[in-house]
């Protein structure tokens, strides 16, 4: 069984959007380099980027084994980018579809 492990917040304005969340949940922003950045929350980390044509909220689901979990959303009729870069004290992760275009993403953690 799979758990939200990580969410991303797409932004067209990632300034306006982490002064947004800090005051409604009171969350600290941590920015990043070109326009990223995170929140950590009492359980679970919140990443934001800007420059989102569509913002929205990406749900990630922690997996055991990426690469495996890659080739299920793959085999299900989904689609699954590549891996993203091996990240210490986060792990990898890989956006996905299912096959109506739903966004989500797979986070093997560290």
């Amino acid at each position: 069984m799979s758990t939200p492990s990580y969410i991303e917040i797409g932004s067209g304005d990632t300034e306006m959007s982490a002064a947004f969340f800090s005051t409604v949940f009171s969350w600290e922003y941590a920015p990043m380099d070109n326009a990223n950045g995170w929140f950590q929350t009492p359980t679970i980390k919140v990443g934001i980027h800007g420059g989102d044509a569509n913002p929205q909220l990406y749900v990630f689901f922690a997996v055991d084994d990426l690469q495996e979990a890659i080739e299920k959303v793959r085999s299900a009729g989904g689609e699954a980018g590549e891996p993203g870069p091996f990240e210490p004290g986060f792990g990898r992760f890989c956006t996905c579809t299912d096959p109506t275009g739903i966004a989500f993403g797979l986070h093997e953690k560290e």
